[in-house]
C-alpha cells in the first residue's frame, strides 16, 4: 500500500495538439463542403440544360402576348409608333441621344417603311411563338420589342417593360427545344436517320463541338436563373414598396384603385366589388404578404399554392383594372418556377381526358405513360433527341419533380 502513487493528471502539453487537430478537422470539413457546393453549382450550369419546357412556355407566352398586342393596336399603329404620332421621330431621336436607346422605326420617316416594319414585327412574333429557327427569331424578336418600346416609351405600361426584359433574356436560352417547329424537325430527322452511326469527327472538331454545346448549356441555364431572379426581385420590391405607404397598410389601396376611372373597364363590376370592404382589405393584405414572401417560398412545396393565389390575383387585375397585358406577362413569368415534369405530364393528362370523353382513341401498341424526353444536349446519346418508347408513369399527377429527378426527366438516378 505504501508503494501506491497518486495518479497524476495528464500532461497539459497534449491539449494544444488536440485543439490544433480539432481546428484542422473543422477547416478541412469546411473546405470539402465548399468544394462540393462549387462542384454542384458547376455541374448544374454545365451538365444539362434545365427548365427546357418552362423556357418554351415563356417563348410561346410572350410571343403570343406581343402578337395580340400588335394586332390589337393595328388600327392605332400610326398614332402610337408611326410618322403621324405626336411623339415625332425627331423627338425620339433627341431622347435617344440622352438615353442611349435606339429603334429601327426611326431609320426612315416614310409610311411604307413603317408599314413594312409593322408587318415584319407581326411575322417575327408569330414565328418566334411557333419556334421556327428559334435562335435567329429570338434575336429578331428582341430587336422588335426593343424598337417598338423605345419608339413610344411614354405610351406603354408595366407589361411592356416586363416583356422587354424577358425578350432580352430569352435570347440566351434554348427556348426552341420543346413544343416548337424546331423540335418537330429534329424528331423527324432523328426518325429518318434511325440507328445510323454518327459521323466520326476529328479531334479538333470534337473539341469545338463539345465547347459549343457546353457554352450553349451554360448560357441557357444562366438565362433561366436570371429570369427567375428578375421575377423574385419584381415581387419582392413591389411588396416592400407597398408596405411603405399607408393605403396598403390600412387595407384601402384596392378601394382607391377600383374607383379610378382610368382602371374601370367595367364600372358596374368595380362598384359591385367595392361594396365589400372586408374582402378588399383581406385581398390587400394577402397581396402584400405574398409578394414579400415570394422569394422565400421557392425552395419548398409552399410555392405551388402561392403561385395559384398569384394566378388568381393577376386574373383579377386583368378583369377589374383593365390591365390584361401586364397580367398576362406576369402569369407567363410565373411559369418559370414550375418543374418540367409538370409540363411534360400535361399532354399525357390531356390525352387521358380526351380518351375518357371519347374524343380520341389510344394508339395501338401504346402503353399508358408520359414518354417524357430527357433534358440532355442535342447530339449526345441519351439526350432525348431520338424517339424513346413510352414508359409506365407511376408518379402521381401533382406536377412536383421528385428530389431524385431534379431536371424533370422522368428518370431516377
Amino acid at each position: 500500500m505504501g508503494n501506491e502513487q497518486t495518479p497524476q493528471p495528464p500532461s497539459g502539453s497534449a491539449a494544444p495538439y488536440r485543439s490544433a487537430g480539432h481546428e484542422a478537422s473543422i477547416v478541412g470539413t469546411a473546405h470539402t463542403w465548399f468544394l462540393d457546393r462549387i462542384g454542384g453549382l458547376w455541374a448544374l450550369c454545365t451538365h444539362r440544360p434545365i427548365s427546357l419546357y418552362a423556357a418554351s412556355v415563356l417563348r410561346i407566352g410572350y410571343g403570343l402576348l406581343y402578337l395580340i398586342f400588335l394586332i390589337r393596336e393595328f388600327p392605332h399603329r400610326d398614332e402610337i409608333w408611326g410618322p403621324g404620332s405626336p411623339w415625332t421621330p425627331a423627338l425620339a431621336r433627341e431622347l435617344f441621344d440622352q438615353t442611349g436607346w435606339s429603334s429601327v422605326l426611326i431609320l426612315s420617316d416614310s409610311r411604307p417603311y413603317f408599314e413594312l416594319c409593322y408587318l415584319m414585327a407581326v411575322l417575327t412574333s408569330t414565328l418566334f411563338m411557333l419556334g421556327w429557327r428559334t435562335r435567329v427569331m429570338s434575336v429578331l424578336f428582341a430587336v422588335v420589342v426593343t424598337s417598338f418600346h423605345a419608339r413610344a416609351i411614354f405610351m406603354t405600361d408595366g407589361g411592356d417593360n416586363l416583356i422587354l426584359l424577358m425578350a432580352l433574356y430569352l435570347v440566351l436560352t434554348a427556348c426552341g427545344r420543346r413544343w416548337s417547329l424546331d423540335a418537330r424537325r429534329n424528331r423527324l430527322k432523328a426518325a429518318r436517320s434511325g440507328n445510323a452511326p454518327e459521323p466520326v469527327r476529328s479531334f479538333q472538331s470534337q473539341q469545338f463541338h463539345d465547347a459549343r454545346v457546353t457554352l450553349t448549356t451554360v448560357m441557357h441555364n444562366c438565362g433561366i436563373l436570371v429570369i427567375a431572379a428578375q421575377v423574385c426581385f419584381l415581387y419582392g420590391s413591389a411588396g416592400l414598396y407597398k408596405i411603405q405607404g399607408p393605403t396598403w397598410g390600412g387595407g384601402t389601396a384596392l378601394h382607391y384603385a377600383l374607383n379610378l376611372e382610368l382602371f374601370q373597364p367595367w364600372p358596374a363590376l368595380s362598384h359591385l366589388v367595392d361594396q365589400f370592404p372586408m374582402v378588399i382589405a383581406i385581398a390587400s393584405y394577402v397581396t402584400v404578404l405574398l409578394q414579400v414572401a415570394f422569394p422565400f417560398v421557392l425552395f419548398g412545396r409552399l410555392k405551388y399554392p402561392v403561385l395559384t393565389v398569384l394566378l388568381g390575383m393577376h386574373i383579377g387585375i386583368a378583369v377589374l383594372l383593365g390591365l390584361p397585358l401586364f397580367s398576362g406577362a406576369m402569369i407567363v413569368a410565373d411559369a418559370v418556377f414550375l418543374p418540367d415534369r409538370f409540363y411534360a405530364f400535361l399532354p399525357h393528362l390531356w390525352r387521358r381526358a380526351a380518351q375518357r370523353a371519347g374524343m380520341c382513341r389510344p394508339a395501338p401498341g401504346r402503353t399508358a405513360g408520359s414518354g417524357v424526353p430527357s433534358q440532355g444536349r442535342p447530339g449526345v446519346p441519351g439526350s432525348g433527341q431520338r424517339a424513346v418508347p413510352a414508359q409506365k408513369d407511376t408518379t402521381p399527377a401533382t406536377g412536383v419533380t421528385p428530389v431524385s429527378d431534379p431536371e424533370g426527366t422522368g428518370r431516377r438516378r
